[in-house]
């Protein structure tokens, strides 16, 4: 037989040569890290699934949901998120939030064309 009479072999190493033993150790909380960790506080609304408890520990605020696609997004949190409809209305809201984005920034070009529309229309007459 291959491998008999090599010492240290398999489970039989030292436990502190054995590469699993780290993770036989309890979990500890890194150097630095707060313990518990203390929750944030939001000014914009923050979706979170309706089994869970609380707030999650991490969450962004940097595009807070406005417009039809928050709306959207606040019926798809309704939803357990092991349903595929609360994942189709999440990328249903991407798709409007990109809608509404391409619209704030052709406003300003639109309104411009309509105004020089009507005030050509104004001085033909």
């Amino acid at each position: 037989m291959q491998g008999q009479g090599i010492e240290g072999r398999g489970a039989d190493l030292d436990p502190s040569q054995r590469p699993g033993v780290p993770m036989e150790l309890e979990p500890q909380p890194l150097a630095g890290a707060q313990v518990p960790v203390t929750p944030q506080h939001s000014d914009y609304p923050v979706m979170v699934h309706g089994g869970r408890q609380g707030m999650p520990p991490v969450f962004g605020t940097a595009a807070p949901p406005k417009g039809l696609s928050g709306v959207i997004r606040k019926v798809a949190y309704k939803y357990p998120d092991h349903w595929a409809r609360h994942w189709m209305m999440l990328m249903m809201a991407d798709r409007v939030d990109s809608w509404e984005h391409n619209l704030r920034r052709g406003l300003p070009v639109a309104a411009v064309l309509v105004i020089g529309g009507l005030t050509v229309r104004w001085l033909k007459r």
